[in-house]
């Protein structure tokens, strides 16, 4: 893996979608006994079950993971981009939840990043190639990138968190054409951005994911 810009501070801002400084709503989350109203107070609610860094970024991966539901898993019906739309509803697909990762890492100054794969979206039913969304973590105290992928975990699908051997969502098939893009960006891309915002029914999303990044690998 290689980062887009060896400028680690494009890895720890706030922006319009990972909008970890969110004040304008106060939305109430469990975290086991504990609530929170916002992205900030959840990641340091998170923050304060960690023993250190890497136990930080494994319950902060886990957190989105497990408690934030892939969309085609639950049959959703809301389309989320923003860290804090993903956060409220509790539910996006892999580009919304690798937003919100990247937020409640940023949050406590770790460096995140948004990697992306293409896959073959489904073998049988849909066989052509979409963007999957992950992230890329830097942890400070071993001096490396690691990959993480929030997308969630159901029959056929077992991500972890390791900070030796990847264990991702998926496998990249590379006899099938798929291809594993091993550039870690520090913004999300912006055709991501596009099908998140402009395809306000699920239904139409699934018709128009994106295939290709927009920015040029470096």
């Amino acid at each position: 893996m290689k980062p887009q810009t060896k400028d680690v501070t494009q890895y720890l801002k706030s922006c319009d979608i990972i909008d970890f400084e969110h004040q304008t709503s106060c939305d109430i989350i469990d975290f086991g006994h504990q609530t929170s109203c916002e992205i900030t107070a959840l990641a340091y609610e998170i923050k304060s079950c960690s023993k250190d860094e890497i136990s930080y970024i494994k319950n902060a991966f886990e957190y989105v993971r497990d408690n934030i539901s892939h969309s085609a898993d639950i049959r959703g019906r809301v389309v989320t981009c923003k860290a804090s739309e993903v956060l409220r509803a509790k539910e996006g697909i892999c580009y919304a939840k690798s937003h919100l990762l990247a937020a409640l890492l940023r949050c406590n100054q770790i460096p995140a990043g948004f990697c992306y794969q293409r896959l073959i979206l489904d073998d049988e039913t849909a066989p052509h190639l979409i963007l999957h969304g992950l992230n890329a973590v830097y942890i400070k105290s071993l001096d490396k990138w690691i990959r993480l992928d929030a997308r969630g975990n159901k029959p056929g699908v077992d991500a972890q968190f390791s900070t030796n051997d990847e264990k991702l969502a998926f496998l990249v098939r590379t006899h099938k054409g798929e291809e594993d893009i091993l550039t870690i960006f520090s913004s999300p891309d912006e055709n991501v951005i596009k099908a998140l915002t402009k395809n306000k029914k699920l239904e139409d999303l699934w018709r128009n994911l994106p295939t290709e990044l927009r920015v040029s690998i470096p």
